[in-house]
């Protein structure tokens, strides 16, 4: 008789334990030959082309993650789940691009990857996505967000007025009254600043007061400023402040403010290097306008358009930031310093991550210096200081 005949015949002690334990050893072995290794959310990125807002998340492989809409405290978010998923080396969070994404959240948990892209009020939008296959067997998810121009035009057209009426003869009735306007939640204040003034944005950010008068007695001028809307309704400005002295540097502010009396006014303020010149600086702004069919004609795919387009520039982008960074230091020194006067040790912060080596492979990161006023770093091409202020009541 063969040994395993004599194990299931149980003719050899403790056959029915080897039984069991044999059992049990195939049982797993079966599991874990069944089971795939959980995917991996390894970089993710926000990048603008053309038009389009792009959220681009790289994968260890193929995924579909869930997409969906939501509102938090009355901000619209667009989230995107990947369920069961581990998380790479991710950062907490991202600046957005200032025009429909006003930042990106990362969160990661047993039960998956969240990934929120906290967007602007009231700024319409579509969106579309794709997957691509990557290097080295990894996989990649695109997301991408354009205005939609429709919505915004069929927004901001009056409906038009009823024909007239020719008048019956005998019979006349009085006009109804106007109807009450409507309460939008806020209403443009009249004051006696000059638009486009200090002044005025003194008035708009209170909280920046100490920050706009020092840029004003160091001779820093508002060069631009533009009104959006229509007043009565929720509207924004944005403005643009200059100095000879730092041709490379610019100071831009966002207003934009609250549709209820519950929520705050946002007021971003931003030290950038955006004003740089050079033949690196114009050949990246210009291939940041290219339209998907541009692309097309000259590489496969958007990988290689990011690969062998982008990222080289971007490389030298960050070096050449981080010399004007460093030249003008005493202006970012002074500009937190303003922003926050309590913490005295931000600039030697926002130095320790300006001095550091630029990597190739990671072209670009950014950082949260503080959190109240949220001040952040970015690293990713233009080097910029991003301060918001929230504004309440």
């Amino acid at each position: 008789m063969s040994l395993p005949s004599k194990i299931l015949s149980g003719k050899i002690p403790g056959a029915g334990i080897i039984c069991l334990c044999l059992g049990f050893l195939v049982a797993s072995a079966a599991a874990t030959w069944g089971r795939s290794p959980a995917v991996e959310v390894r970089r993710v990125g926000l990048s603008r082309v053309g038009e389009n807002t792009m959220l681009t998340v790289v994968l260890s492989r193929a995924a579909e993650p869930r997409v969906s809409t939501h509102s938090e405290g009355g901000k619209p978010q667009l989230v995107v789940e990947f369920p069961q998923a581990r998380a790479g080396r991710l950062p907490s969070s991202m600046a957005g691009d200032d025009l429909l994404v006003e930042q990106v959240v990362t969160m990661s948990s047993p039960g998956g990857v969240k990934i929120v892209l906290e967007l602007f009020p009231e700024q319409p939008y579509k969106f579309w996505r794709q997957a691509r296959t990557g290097a080295a067997g990894q996989a990649m998810f695109i997301l991408g967000l354009t205005p939609d121009a429709a919505a915004t035009v069929a927004r901001q057209t009056p409906s038009p007025e009823p024909p007239e009426t020719p008048d019956t003869p005998g019979r006349w009735e009085p006009e109804p009254p106007p109807p009450a306007p409507e309460d939008y939640g806020f209403k443009e204040e009249r004051g006696t600043a000059a638009p486009g003034s200090f002044a005025e944005l003194q008035r708009l950010i209170p909280k920046a007061r100490p920050l706009l008068q020092g840029l004003e007695r160091d001779g820093w001028v508002v060069s631009e400023s533009h009104t959006y809307d229509r007043p009565g309704q929720r509207f924004s400005r944005d403005y643009t402040i200059t100095n000879r002295q730092y041709p490379e540097l610019a100071v831009k502010i966002v207003n934009l403010p609250a549709n209820n009396p519950m929520a705050p006014s946002i007021n971003i303020v931003t030290l950038t290097t955006d004003n740089l010149g050079g033949e690196t600086a114009d050949q990246y702004r210009g291939l940041r306008q290219w339209t998907f069919s541009q692309i097309r004609q000259k590489f496969e795919d958007i990988g290689d358009f990011f690969d062998d387009a982008l990222k080289p520039l971007r490389v030298k982008l960050r070096q050449e930031t981080q010399n004007v960074a460093l030249r003008d230091a005493k202006v970012f020194q002074t500009f937190l310093q303003r922003v926050c006067p309590e913490n005295p040790q931000l600039f030697q912060m926002f130095m320790e991550k300006v001095k550091k080596k630029v990597s190739p492979r990671f072209e670009g990161v950014q950082y949260t210096l503080s959190e109240n006023p949220l001040v952040i770093l970015n690293l990713v091409d233009f080097l910029f200081l991003k301060v918001f202020f929230l504004q309440t009541g």
